[in-house]
């Protein structure tokens, strides 16, 4: 069925056809809303068109679309069972894992979304500390939850009290909101990077992070970590071992099980207590599907070095976008880890230019996005980074025709 077809059948029985960030009613016209399959670094469309998928899911893809080694755990452990009456032996394999990988890990908590785990994170910080206040970043994405959502509709002050904000990478301004919150701060959370919408990505400023790290110190509070985004993407043992700090918490999810749905909260011993005495829980949080196919993906991950492929595929693809930019005389900031790549036009407060642009390089084969950072993962090659650079082409000549 195509997928004018299939929107029109959604709009009967979805609110608004589509929710949240994978409504394409976001994107420009022409992208599809229903996809048929996906392999290795590709998606099809229900109208059967191919595209190079540098979204790969909104960031859980990180080997590739059905990657075989991951899809055999995944089977052999549905052949056992997966929702059960509690977890599977595969659980307390996981967790080892996790603990052994990540730098600052003594013990591992698993849920089902990046939500899950950064709720997860502010309640046990809260429990330890007995404390209401959390410093957060203006602009920063924790989740869709009522205390981290960016959209209001549905939400009350309450949902947001307790909360303070601070400038990323700023940090007098981190320094000021903690002397704010007094003797009640109870955490600071912060994202691997600035990859807010629609402004140009900061990485971690050492000093930033170095200071996010005494004040939690020096004030009894637990510093978390969120790396739902870009945890495993950039470091293999947590996002902030390139900057030398350590978290207390941190929430991963994404591209923990390659496409299978699972959340991780790993933290410190001086935590663990407190995780223990809370309530957080869901009816599908020991899903053993999952967590194999989380095994495979850690194991797979480490034996391609796929955070060296990504990094290196990301490179190739900037330079061949500010070579043609250059050449069509169009201005593009490009910015963000190489292998979560944002590119945003000059002088396009309106989105004009970038929604030309992708529209353009969908035509031609290329799955970008106008505002959103992307994702490459381990399956792209260089014939995959060629075919988006053919169609950037396509896509800076709409740019230069709209002046």
């Amino acid at each position: 069925m195509s997928d004018a077809a299939l929107r029109a059948r959604a709009a009967r029985v979805i609110p608004g056809g589509m929710w949240g960030h994978l409504n394409a009613a976001r994107l420009p016209e022409g992208y599809p809303q229903f996809f048929a399959r996906g392999e290795g670094g590709h998606v099809w469309d229900a109208d059967g068109r191919r595209y190079v998928d540098l979204m790969c899911s909104w960031g859980p893809v990180v080997l590739g679309h059905r990657d075989p080694a991951v899809e055999a755990a995944a089977a052999r452990q549905a052949a056992q069972g997966d929702c059960l009456n509690g977890p599977a032996p595969v659980m307390v394999e996981l967790a080892e894992r996790l603990v052994d990988r990540i730098a600052h890990a003594d013990w591992a908590m698993f849920q089902k979304n990046g939500t899950d785990a950064t709720t997860a994170c502010v309640t046990i910080a809260r429990a330890a500390t007995g404390r209401r206040a959390i410093l957060v970043a203006r602009g920063s994405y924790h989740g869709a939850a009522p205390w981290c959502t960016p959209v209001p509709a549905g939400t009350t002050e309450a949902d947001r009290a307790n909360q303070l904000r601070f400038g990323y990478n700023d940090a007098a301004s981190l320094r000021a909101a903690a002397d704010a919150a007094g003797d009640d701060l109870a955490a600071i959370i912060v994202t691997a990077f600035r990859h807010d919408n629609v402004v140009d990505q900061e990485l971690p400023d050492p000093a930033f992070a170095r200071a996010a790290r005494e004040i939690c110190d020096r004030r009894g509070a637990a510093l978390i970590l969120d790396d739902v985004r870009a945890g495993f993407r950039l470091h293999r043992a947590g996002s902030w071992e390139s900057v030398g700090v350590r978290p207390d918490l941190s929430a991963f999810s994404k591209a923990i099980a390659n496409g299978h749905a699972l959340a991780a909260v790993t933290g410190r011993d001086a935590l663990r207590d407190a995780a223990a005495s809370v309530f957080v829980t869901g009816s599908f949080w020991c899903s053993a599907v999952a967590m194999a196919a989380a095994v495979a993906t850690l194991e797979e991950m480490d034996r391609r070095d796929a955070v060296a492929r990504m990094d290196a595929m990301g490179l190739l693809l900037r330079a061949g976008l500010a070579e043609r930019a250059a050449g069509f005389g169009v201005g593009l900031r490009q910015s963000g880890p190489p292998s979560m790549p944002l590119f945003l036009f000059e002088d396009d407060a309106d989105f004009a230019r970038g929604r030309a642009f992708c529209a353009a390089a969908l035509e031609a084969g290329a799955y970008l996005h106008p505002r959103h950072n992307m994702f490459l993962c381990a399956a792209h090659g260089e014939d995959d980074i060629a075919l988006v650079l053919d169609a950037a082409e396509a896509g800076f000549s709409a740019v230069r025709g709209l002046r």
